[in-house]
């Protein structure tokens, strides 16, 4: 018999949601507070591979996820001048007993666009990016947090593009 998960469906479905919010909102500081002071933040190349072994896309720590939400938010930088427009859709949300607590699966379908110049390859154009993604989360006397969040684009083993906004 499986452990009961530590999070119900509906639980889960809101803190997928208010995370989607907060991205698209670029409420980047409290999207940080959605992780534990051990979380990860990881976009692997290869999905068969365990964290850490081989590159990949995003493998962020706590201070490297810090490193990046400042850097979005406070440094003009060529590839998010301006910054990109996002809007994520999440769906088929499952919830599974986890040792930390539970493991939230979902599809999600993140489109973003960025305004500019005519010198910006893709430059208003919508541009979806489809992922499988799996938050295993603790809950914390602050409510649900993120211990991992991993997230399998569709289309990892082809060219990605401008991925310098956070998924």
């Amino acid at each position: 018999m499986h452990p009961t998960p530590t999070l119900s469906r509906a639980d889960a479905e809101d803190l997928l949601i208010r995370e989607a919010e907060l991205l698209d909102t670029l409420q980047l500081e409290q999207w940080l507070e959605l992780f534990t002071s051990d979380g990860m933040y990881w976009i692997p190349l290869d999905p068969s591979e365990e964290i850490g072994l081989n590159a990949a896309i995003i493998c962020d720590d706590t201070l490297r996820r810090e490193e990046r939400v400042y850097h979005l938010l406070h440094v003009d930088f060529p590839a998010q001048s301006p910054r990109s427009r996002t809007v994520h859709m999440v769906g088929n949300v499952r919830v599974l007993p986890h040792e930390e607590g539970a493991l939230v699966r979902s599809n999600q379908v993140i489109y973003e666009m960025r305004m500019g110049d005519s010198a910006q390859v893709g430059v208003a154009e919508i541009q979806p990016l489809v992922a499988t993604v799996e938050h295993i989360c603790r809950v914390t006397p602050s409510g649900a947090r993120f211990v991992r969040k991993t997230i399998t684009l569709m289309n990892h083993d082809a060219w990605l593009g401008n991925l310098t906004f956070l998924l």
